[in-house]
């Protein structure tokens, strides 16, 4: 019998942001989980993947683990009572829908923000990871490489990942064009509600530029800045790091503007200023585009261009979908070959074995020469090959019909190979 794939997938379409944050893993947990999979289960087709909207699990196993999976989880974060948790997960019990899944999943179709970029590149690592604990066999390995693969039809072959489709994607992008030009340009975000966390994950694409965070909690901005390398500053000097930023993004929520025209016209502006405003009501003032070298877009300049390409995003789904269906199959196909190939080899094994001792027992009682040897070494052999053909024919075709297992043990009893197999094995 093969072992089937399945997974439990926790994410933001089944479980609030508070239930996400529990059991969400950094890559120690990851490790350590997946050492702890192989060694109470013995599995090897592992994968991971644990971002801010989901926490998956993908396994290759013949019974159904959720509940010990969600147990070990549980352990690895320290929670009682995990098994009530289980009411948030999804389970994929069924091979084809658990891989349709990780498809959609790496592909950005089952993403907060449809086409996310991010999502490969969280599934590439996770991948990573698998293999580098020896997590992934053969089964893995071809079916990550044929995602892989796909990731890159969608992108050459549709606008599915054109542009930035989130707000803070979006200003992201925004900030890398207009200071394309500039080496190391310093920016200050101001503000780490929901989009300024955000737009602060997303400032890590940014390469060399240098960048302030500044938040009314300042711990929050410390952890942050720890975590993505970034300078925290507390919320007061905020001001005077204004004046050395090539780049300022609010996100506050604010009764009154906290950049106004007044306090931009006193700075010492050399060559350009770009502000950034994501807050709504707006935290800047529109008359500080009156100065000169200052340039402002708000959060509906930047919503309108990420509205677009969302829309183009929608449009190319059906397109990426077909794709995945040719991938799939595809991969099935390979899946395939892969459940008959033992068989096709032990049958071969098998029938090899019987030629090699009738050859044996033949010359053992006639006196062949060495050129006699060669000939009935030929035609035996060829023999063989055509006794062969008819069974592997009959496996390939069983494949097609979904009807590998049953032509498998149809073989293995009528051949016998479970026992030339431990016969083979006892010499």
């Amino acid at each position: 019998m093969q072992s089937k794939f399945k997974a439990l997938s926790l994410s933001f379409k089944n479980a609030p942001v508070a239930i996400r944050e529990l059991v969400s893993l950094d890559e120690g947990a990851v490790r350590s989980l997946l050492g702890k999979l192989r060694d109470f289960f013995s599995l090897t087709d592992t994968l991971i993947l644990s971002t801010c909207n989901r926490t998956e699990i993908y396994y290759s196993h013949e019974l159904d683990l959720s509940t010990e999976i969600i147990k070990l989880v549980g352990l690895e974060k320290g929670l009682v009572d995990t098994i009530s948790y289980l009411e948030y997960f999804d389970i994929y019990h069924d091979d084809k829908a658990a891989i349709s899944h990780l498809f959609r999943v790496a592909m950005g179709l089952e993403a907060q923000v449809i086409g996310d970029m991010q999502i490969s590149n969280q599934v590439k690592r996770s991948y990573q990871t698998a293999v580098d604990m020896d997590m992934a066999g053969p089964f893995l390995h071809r079916l990550m490489h044929t995602i892989f693969f796909t990731n890159k039809k969608v992108v050459q072959e549709t606008a599915f990942r054109d542009g930035a489709a989130s707000v803070s994607y979006a200003a992201v992008e925004l900030i890398e064009e207009l200071t394309s030009n500039t080496h190391q340009p310093r920016v200050l975000l101001v503000g780490l509600g929901e989009i300024g966390e955000d737009v602060a994950k997303n400032l890590v694409y940014l390469g060399d530029a240098q960048i302030k965070i500044a938040n009314r909690t300042f711990s929050k901005a410390q952890e942050l800045a720890a975590e993505y390398n970034f300078e925290a500053i507390p919320f007061e000097k905020c001001y005077e790091a204004m004046e050395d930023a090539d780049v300022i993004i609010s996100s506050v929520a604010m009764p009154e503007p906290l950049i106004s025209k007044e306090l931009i016209s006193k700075f010492n502006i050399k060559s350009y200023k770009l502000l950034v405003d994501l807050s709504v009501p707006r935290s800047i003032e529109t008359a500080v585009e009156d100065l000169p070298g200052v340039l402002l877009y708000n959060v509906d300049n930047i919503r309108s261009k990420a509205t677009e390409t969302l829309s183009k995003r929608k449009a190319a789904i059906p397109q990426v979908e077909n794709i995945i269906v040719d991938n799939i199959k595809e991969f099935y196909d390979w899946k395939k070959e892969m459940m008959v190939s033992p068989t096709i080899n032990k049958l071969k094994n098998s029938l090899e074995q019987i030629r090699k001792e009738e050859l044996e027992r033949y010359l053992k009682k006639a006196d062949a020469d060495g050129q006699q040897f060669e000939i009935i070494d030929k035609i035996t052999k060829s023999m063989m090959q055509k006794i062969l053909k008819v069974p592997v024919v009959q496996l390939r075709a069983a494949c097609k019909r979904d009807q590998a297992e049953e032509m498998i043990d149809i073989i293995n009893d009528l051949f016998d190979l479970e026992k030339e197999e431990a016969k083979k094995a006892n010499h």
